[in-house]
């Protein structure tokens, strides 16, 4: 689509509802067989109006050599999300994107660095984030006087109603229950869903007779020893606290934290008056120090591909051998090769700040590479990182299949392309999947992320600490229960 129209006229485009992707890709589509460039569009939504008072899109000539565009999926599933957001001008950025992809930069959305790629992914992680709460913090309360009728009062930050309403339908599918917001509101009667305008708190009941019932059994399930306020405060802002009934027994809960401790060392231990007879389950393999440490010996001899010719050595995987989560890294990088450890160079430091910030503990995980000989090429007396090739990590994905087998992992995390590919498979892609979770063959869980060595390529300042924020949060998953997707 080589033409546009003349620099000089601006068109206005209204979308409703706005956070609608079928709405936006029309109005979007309208615009490019018209030539209108992203900077010649003012994006409306509601009330708003042009502040040149542009004519609509639709008045506009169609060009006569224009075709219906054709963009990757990866680019609507982003677009989709990013509509969710609030900020004003994310419609302008996925055009912009839109424009860029039909324009000559198809392949844009690889480059994580990208400036409108990186906001946009910003734009997406707030509005997963969101979706998350929305699911983890509405609570229904009895409608007085309709048995079996339920209203959720709840505050979302940004547009997710119409996207989270299907969890609802399909979570709680044999009551009738309505969830209100201040924008939208949705209701589902058993059958199907209906949405509607916002709606006042006033408009949802205060409190039901099952509220105390709840609160009886979250005090009995409330573990002091376990208590940590801050990484509490952080998944569970107090901005949440007056939708949940549990929430008026947290102060004193925390309060007498320290006591029940307490309490609990010095209980005498009591043998079980019962024993309860366990269902019979399919056995799963242990984790296996012995044989994880003769693959160690094994892959120590490794010349299935010529990385080890100019590699100092074999970095094999370090940590528990009945971890429950491994970290996947790219390959080693040149402190790791003069090491023989994997993660002890700069972007291993970043991701140990990270963990420290979470409150994870390294020494807990099993950390490798999907690759294990350092790929470079010199410079003087400078080893440059060189990406490894298609043929390493074919060569060394048997040994890494071998450490995922011998630990045994609950949960994987990739950390950069090269590694998810070698986990879930070369249909992963980072900038569609990145923080979404998988399943593999063996039932093991894991999702992706970029490498910290990614982070530290976006530079100094704001940049890098955007870039360091949205990766701490996709580490953050590991602090939740993770339910596969949005």
């Amino acid at each position: 689509m080589p033409h546009r129209q003349p620099d000089a006229q601006r068109w206005s485009l209204r979308v409703e509802p706005p956070w609608s992707l079928e709405a936006w890709r029309n109005g979007a589509r309208d615009a490019l067989l018209r030539g209108i460039a992203p900077e010649q569009l003012d994006w409306l939504e509601g009330s708003d109006a042009s502040l040149l008072d542009a004519p609509a899109v639709s008045s506009a000539p169609v060009l006569a050599d224009a075709g219906v565009p054709n963009v990757p999926r990866d680019f609507l599933e982003l677009a989709a999300t990013c509509l969710c957001h609030r900020d004003m001008q994310r419609m302008a950025l996925l055009y912009r994107l839109l424009w860029r992809i039909t324009h000559g930069e198809r392949s844009v959305l690889s480059n994580p660095a990208d400036a409108d790629v990186l906001r946009a992914t910003a734009l997406a992680q707030a509005v997963r984030r969101d979706t998350h709460k929305m699911k983890a913090f509405v609570r229904f309360r009895e409608v007085p006087g309709q048995p079996e009728a339920f209203i959720a009062w709840f505050e979302p930050q940004h547009h997710i109603v119409d996207r989270v309403a299907p969890f609802f339908a399909r979570r709680f599918t044999g009551m009738h229950w309505a969830i209100l917001t201040p924008s939208r509101s949705v209701a589902w009667d058993g059958q199907a869903l209906a949405f509607g305008p916002g709606a006042r708190r006033e408009d949802a009941p205060a409190e039901d007779a099952r509220e105390a019932l709840w609160q009886t059994y979250y005090a009995s399930i409330f573990n002091p020893a376990r208590l940590n306020t801050r990484m509490m405060m952080q998944e569970m802002p107090a901005k949440y606290w007056r939708h949940l009934p549990e929430a008026q027994l947290l102060p004193r809960l925390v309060r007498d934290a320290g006591d029940r401790v307490q309490e609990m060392h010095d209980r005498p231990a009591q043998a079980p008056q019962r024993k309860i007879p366990a269902r019979a389950l399919a056995p799963m393999p242990a984790a296996d120090a012995k044989g994880l440490q003769t693959l160690r010996q094994q892959a120590l001899a490794c010349r299935q591909c010529p990385l080890w010719e100019a590699a100092t050595q074999v970095v094999f995987g370090e940590g528990p051998v009945d971890a429950p989560i491994m970290v996947v890294g790219e390959q080693p990088g040149d402190v790791e090769d003069l090491r023989g450890q994997p993660f002890a160079g700069p972007a291993g430091q970043l991701l140990d700040r990270a963990l420290a910030e979470l409150g994870i503990d390294r020494a807990a995980l099993y950390l490798t590479n999907a690759v294990k000989h350092f790929h470079h090429e010199r410079r003087g007396k400078i080893r440059l990182h060189k990406r490894p090739e298609s043929r390493h990590i074919q060569a060394c994905r048997p040994w890494l299949m071998g450490e995922i087998a011998r630990v045994r992992p609950q949960v994987i995390v990739c950390l950069g392309a090269t590694a998810a590919a070698s986990v879930f498979g070369r249909d992963v892609n980072l900038s569609r999947d990145r923080g979404r979770w998988h399943t593999l063959e063996d039932g093991t869980r894991g999702y992706a992320t970029v490498h910290p060595a990614w982070v530290l390529r976006q530079g100094d300042g704001a940049r890098r600490e955007q870039a360091y924020a949205l990766f701490r949060d996709d580490l953050a998953q590991l602090l939740q229960e993770g339910d596969g997707g949005d």
